[in-house]
């Protein structure tokens, strides 16, 4: 004898009531975009296609060390070093980069070789859509991979750039903060680059941030545009909350617009060995100063 079925009640259902799921998705916010003519926009810390720097006079960063070569996981960046000629340097440096080339068939852009580089000169572009007819296409040489005149990367015809992706390149080590003390975070402490200058540093937990400059956007506010309508605080329910968020995310897109409460709500104490009077206008902060190691003295029980 089989066992019994319990019937579950059946729940009336209006003309409406099948398209309630439909006319809930009509008031959020739209997800969907016409890939490719349309794309979202990037997060500041996206790792894309490499880019060798130059000073804001010109001459180029890479200094030929080969540690970037050293670190990378794939083994994919191949650098040759050479002495400068004394009459026309190509870096400030004794030596330059004379021969390098990157394989983007084994490339997996962990940005290691950014962390590596002593003088800033390798970075990554938020460019992540190009493909190849061959393998030679593939190995970008110093040719493809040094800015041009302007600072500008050199694009080529099997990439897609568009606007915005060569800016806040490899944000995450701007945003990083030296042995860990917030009170550095929001300090420049990179060199200016060809064609852009100093790039805003992107905030952390001290408070000295501009969202506005950095193209930062909090993680709050990012997982308030995936709440459902019962999730969200009684005055941004509805059709008047769906509206005032749709005003919220025009007005921030206007030029000019700063964060609620300043860019910079709460400055942070000085680093140590840097005047309170630097700290005082947050676009002229000065980069924080390098503390050279102290000597190890003997060791105990053997020789120094």
């Amino acid at each position: 004898m089989s066992p019994t079925r319990r019937r579950l009640p059946r729940i009336p259902v209006g003309p409406l009531g099948g398209f309630k799921v439909t006319l809930k998705q009509m008031l959020l916010p739209r997800v969907t975009v016409e890939y490719p003519k349309e794309k979202r926009p990037k997060p500041p810390r996206a790792h894309g296609r490499h880019v060798l720097n130059r000073y804001e006079d010109g001459m180029e960063k890479c200094i030929g060390c080969e540690l970037c070569a050293g670190v990378c996981p794939a083994d994919c960046i191949y650098v040759r070093g050479k002495d400068n000629d004394p009459e026309h340097p190509t870096s400030p440096g004794e030596r330059y980069g004379y021969v390098y080339e990157i394989n983007y068939l084994r490339c997996i852009h962990c940005d290691l070789c950014v962390e590596a580089c002593p003088t800033e000169a390798i970075t990554e572009s938020k460019l992540f859509e190009f493909s190849f007819t061959n393998r030679t296409d593939a190995i970008y040489t110093k040719r493809e991979l040094v800015v041009d005149d302007e600072g500008k990367p050199r694009r080529q015809p099997w990439e897609d750039w568009r606007e915005g992706d060569d800016l806040y390149t490899s944000a995450w080590m701007r945003a990083t903060s030296p042995a860990g003390d917030p009170a550095y975070e929001g300090v420049v402490g990179w060199s200016g680059e060809l064609g852009y200058g100093v790039r805003a540093p992107e905030g952390g937990q001290s408070g000295r941030r501009d969202d506005a400059r950095t193209g930062n956007r909090s993680l709050r506010e990012m997982l308030a545009l995936h709440l459902d309508d019962w999730e969200r605080p009684p005055e941004q329910r509805g059709l008047r909350g769906a509206l005032q968020r749709a005003r919220t995310r025009v007005e921030r897109k206007l030029p000019g617009h700063r964060p609620p409460g300043g860019a910079f709500p709460v400055p942070p104490p000085a680093p140590p060995g840097l005047p309170e009077d630097q700290l005082d206008e947050p676009d002229e902060v000065a980069a924080a100063p390098v503390v050279a190691p102290q000597a190890a003295g003997p060791m105990e029980g053997g020789e120094g």
